[in-house]
């Protein structure tokens, strides 16, 4: 059965969770882990989101995570390979029915890192475009209450257009 998943404004408990997260992990990894980020749109201030913590751990060889699945699945994670997107390493956690968070691990040098990295950096400095995000959000939050799949969907175009402008930016101004 899939997770179920809710909608709710910004909290600032988000980034102390991120924070409790990326030290189990930062403990787990040991010198493979070169950095833990926080993406997607809990790591955007004021965002209305999903409440599902996106951590973005970079480490130097993708394969050494392969060999740590066990230990984050006693950690409470799922484990579901690349799912869709080459060189990643996917995990997920819920509490109860509720996603609570997701782990997309990358080697550091995989060119997907940077445009997670830049949609969220984008969002964070462009107000208008946050506010337009949310307001799609939420209107698809509203169509789709219990369907996660369609909720994802309804927002795949508009990020898929924001996307290339947000990598040129980030590109030009970095984090």
């Amino acid at each position: 059965m899939p997770s179920q998943y809710t909608f709710t404004d910004y909290s600032p408990k988000w980034p102390l969770e991120f924070e409790q997260e990326a030290k189990r992990l930062k403990t787990l990894f040991g010198n493979e882990l070169i950095t833990v980020h926080h993406i997607g749109s809990t790591s955007v201030p004021l965002l209305a989101a999903k409440p599902i913590i996106d951590l973005l751990p970079l480490v130097r060889n993708i394969n050494y995570i392969d060999n740590q699945t066990p230990m984050l699945e006693k950690l409470g994670y799922k484990a579901w390979g690349e799912y869709g997107l080459a060189g990643r390493r996917y995990f997920t956690k819920d509490c109860g029915v509720y996603r609570t968070h997701n782990i997309h691990v990358y080697q550091a040098d995989s060119p997907d890192v940077e445009r997670h990295l830049a949609f969220c950096a984008y969002l964070r400095n462009h107000e208008s475009v946050r506010t337009e995000y949310e307001a799609l959000k939420r209107e698809v939050y509203a169509r789709h209450p219990a369907d996660i799949a369609a909720y994802n969907d309804g927002k795949n175009e508009w990020i898929k257009q924001i996307e290339p402008v947000a990598v040129e930016w980030y590109r030009q101004h970095g984090t």
